[in-house]
């Protein structure tokens, strides 16, 4: 495990487009799937990591608490299923099953998606307003597998509720800290390591 934190890609990025399964309805999910949400949330996890399994009950109830609203989440998980072979489809549809998980996870086999979103470690998040530019990339709060902190979501949920109210969200953001991405060797991103 390395730990790793956000890339902080620029507020205002377009969200990257993409095409991938979903483990769940076996349906392929794309920006255009959410085309009538107001905002769009995009979380790289994975099923073996202890950031993701710590946070994976709250990641479950963010995404009941904002199913009557105009949010749309996916999750994806970009992770070597050669070397990680528990981040493989079948684990990661129990996982969803499991948690209950209301929206799509999502297989990015070539790892492209990920790279295209710069994303960096699981967890990872991103939100989109409905222009589909970047207003949040950070943590989900400040509790941490080795602190006492309870996990609240509050940073996450306090720029979603932002973004679904058309109201600011404050540029000063905190990175998301977990898993480096399992990267196929000769694959890695210039922005890894």
């Amino acid at each position: 495990m390395v730990l790793t934190a956000s890339t902080m890609l620029n507020l205002g990025t377009p969200a990257p487009d993409f095409q991938l399964p979903d483990v769940v309805s076996g349906q392929s999910i794309s920006l255009a799937t959410f085309a009538e949400c107001k905002a769009l949330l995009v979380m790289f996890i994975c099923q073996h990591c202890p950031f993701v399994k710590y946070v994976q009950a709250e990641l479950a109830n963010i995404g009941r608490d904002y199913q009557s609203q105009s949010l749309g989440i996916v999750a994806i998980s970009s992770n070597d299923i050669q070397s990680h072979p528990l981040d493989d489809p079948e684990h990661l549809l129990a996982m969803a099953t499991n948690l209950g998980f209301t929206f799509p996870v999502c297989v990015d086999e070539t790892q492209e998606v990920a790279k295209q979103y710069s994303a960096a470690c699981t967890p990872d998040y991103f939100v989109f307003n409905c222009d589909r530019n970047l207003v949040y990339r950070g943590q989900l709060d400040d509790s941490r597998p080795s602190n006492d902190l309870m996990i609240t979501g509050q940073d996450l949920r306090a720029a979603l509720d932002a973004v679904l109210a058309n109201q600011p969200i404050s540029p000063e953001q905190k990175p998301s800290i977990g898993c480096n991405i399992k990267w196929r060797p000769g694959n890695e991103p210039p922005y890894f390591g």
